[in-house]
């Protein structure tokens, strides 16, 4: 037996970890490298639906059991399943669609997550690369029709370079403003074999968005802040994205203040709407204290907003005599609507960890006799009680049914809510009040119709316990109806609160108030029997015809184990007040009856 020297052993020793298998260099075909990666991005649930152009991935689907598959029944309710997800948890949400109609039936939802910020990762089919451009079965130019709508979009066609594109997708979805991502990967590449990496073998050299504020720029905002006389906060949904701790830090550091603060309509929940010192939502539907507070207001701090046009209304006549800071981790949505005063390109929890630090090392102290008289001035706009609707014993208003969902489900502990786009909505922000960010999933930019009913299923997948409301309109449910089709066959439980006016309300309501009452094609001239197309999928119907049999419908939708529609036949000519009408100014809102029979000290006017 030959005994081995000291430089054979290590000879020996290098060729045995030569021959090991390396962890971070593997060989897979193309679509086993796209299951790997989701799985090593810590993917658990993705919404799909198969077609020839990705029949290699859902084989290797079929293969694991570390990600779960939901089979939604149309490709935009994927996506917007994937932004329900996303939005409730803080992650990426992912979907999977096939080449040409799959990946156009998706557009819609990409859009949508683009406007709102959501991080979504889409893995698309394309037909083999020896077959693009020769306008192949199912082809379709997916890369170039998504790039408007997309953050960033990828053509895989090199199983070599598809590890490194799925690990920057993801990357590139949730860092800076999080937004959708594409990767768009041919069949032939997903049966070729490449070379598989982990994510920590991918180096992101190429997208790194600033997180951390100008320190000069910081002491400048504080110093505005602390002398201001009629300051306010107005804070939109990047404060959510970046993360519940942010939110808890801006609640920490306005309570600090003292001063007023509003939401965005995506910003909802990033302050607790039972505080005192928040005003409610801004905007066109927003309420008079925080509007009449914007237009006069004379330090303004936008944190995580893009001053879009349903916020300000009309852009030379929005809040004319403030100091504007606008603080947004997107450098190209600063000055873009807006001219402000003193831009700050950061993550919105590093901005506000910053202002925090500096306020407590400099001591600062609001200015608090302008203080008392601007809050005085902010409770004469409250007293106005612009929410305020004349109730009725026979017919159900909707606004009604929104506060009995409220005190009804105040006591659960996780709910969420989802809508759909009309005066449902809106009448949503106004009256369910959030505490905590990640429980109200909207469609804010876009509008789309048909995003609540597949979001709420996303939620109700990251959530299975809690308790998921779609409060819908009639119109916009028959959107993504057939998605009923989805929660029953994964026992999702989720709760479809229709209140049907008969119309698409709120283009009735602009018909109403703007087109001479001229109502083109807005009423419903067929609709379907709710609780039996809720019951023809294996679902649960329920209906509300009157306020007396609201409650009790209500509670048996919230203990159902199933789908449940729930149909609430409301008020068909109730208008969605207050209301900012295109083109006006903050100050120049269209307000409810019952808001203009209470002056300002709240005493009700005979």
């Amino acid at each position: 037996m030959v005994k081995l020297g000291t430089a054979t052993k290590k000879e020996a020793k290098k060729t045995e970890q030569d021959n090991a298998p390396d962890v971070d260099a593997m060989t897979k075909t193309g679509a086993e490298i796209v299951i790997q990666s989701l799985i090593d991005q810590g993917v658990d649930t993705i919404f799909g639906y198969p077609g020839g152009a990705v029949l290699p991935i859902y084989d290797e689907l079929f293969k694991q059991n570390d990600i779960k598959h939901v089979l939604v029944r149309h490709e935009q309710a994927a996506a917007h399943a994937a932004e329900g997800y996303a939005r409730s948890t803080g992650k990426v949400g992912c979907f999977i669609v096939t080449s040409g109609p799959g990946a156009t039936n998706a557009v819609t939802g990409l859009t949508d997550a683009m406007l709102d910020s959501i991080p979504v990762v889409c893995i698309s089919g394309q037909v083999p690369t020896f077959l693009i451009g020769n306008d192949a079965f199912q082809e379709a130019d997916t890369t170039g029709i998504t790039r408007p709508c997309t953050k960033h979009n990828y053509l895989a066609d090199d199983p070599e370079k598809l590890a490194d594109i799925m690990h920057e997708a993801f990357h590139v979805a949730r860092t800076g403003r999080p937004g959708p991502v594409v990767i768009d990967i041919p069949k032939d590449v997903q049966f070729a074999s490449g070379t598989y990496k982990t994510p920590e073998a991918k180096r992101y050299r190429v997208y790194q968005p600033q997180v951390d504020p100008d320190q000069a720029a910081i002491a400048q905002a504080v110093e505005l802040l602390a002398t201001a006389k009629k300051p306010i906060f107005y804070v939109g949904g990047g404060v959510i994205n970046a993360g519940a701790d942010a939110a808890a830090l801006l609640t920490e550091f306005v309570r600090m203040t003292g001063y007023p603060i509003t939401n965005t309509l995506m910003g909802l929940g990033a302050y607790p709407a039972s505080d005192k010192q928040f005003l409610g939502m801004l905007g066109m539907h927003g309420t008079v204290e925080a509007n009449h507070a914007m237009h006069q207001c004379d330090v303004m701090v936008c944190i995580g907003a893009r001053f879009d046009d349903r916020v300000t209304g009309r852009v030379d006549a929005f809040s004319p005599n403030s100091t504007k800071i606008h603080i947004d981790i997107d450098p190209s949505s600063i000055n873009k609507n807006v001219r402000v005063d003193l831009p700050i390109v950061a993550d919105a929890k590093r901005a506000i960890e910053e202002m925090m630090k500096r306020w407590k090392a400099k001591k600062c102290k609001p200015d608090s006799k302008a203080l008392d008289a601007w809050w005085a001035q902010i409770e004469g706009w409250r007293a106005k009680k612009c929410l305020s609707y004349e109730n009725s014993d026979s017919v159900i208003k909707p606004q009604y049914a929104l506060e009995r969902l409220r005190d009804l489900t105040k006591d659960i502990d996780d709910v969420y809510i989802t809508t759909e786009v009309g005066q449902h909505q809106m009448w949503a922000a106004q009256f369910l009040p959030f505490e905590k960010p990640n429980r109200w999933m909207t469609s804010g930019g876009l509008g789309t119709m048909g995003y609540g009913f597949p979001a709420a299923i996303g939620v109700q997948m990251a959530h299975p316990d809690a308790l998921v409301v779609d409060v819908a309109g009639e119109a916009s449910i028959q959107m993504n109806i057939q998605e009923l089709a989805t929660a029953i066959q994964y026992d999702l439980p989720v709760k479809i609160f229709i209140l049907n006016n008969q119309w698409m309300g709120m283009v009735r309501q602009w018909q109403e108030l703007l087109h001479g009452e001229r109502y083109s094609h807005s009423y419903s001239e067929a609709l379907p029997d709710f609780v039996k197309l809720a019951e023809s999928y294996g679902g649960i119907g329920l209906r509300a015809t009157t306020p007396a049999e609201l409650d009790d419908v209500i509670k048996k939708m919230i203990t159902t184990d199933k789908v449940t529609i729930v149909d609430v036949l409301v008020d068909p000519k109730e208008n969605c007040f207050p209301m900012i009408p295109s083109g006006a100014a903050h100050n120049e809102m269209i307000l409810s009856a019952s808001a203009d029979a209470i002056d300002d000290k709240g005493k009700k006017l005979v």
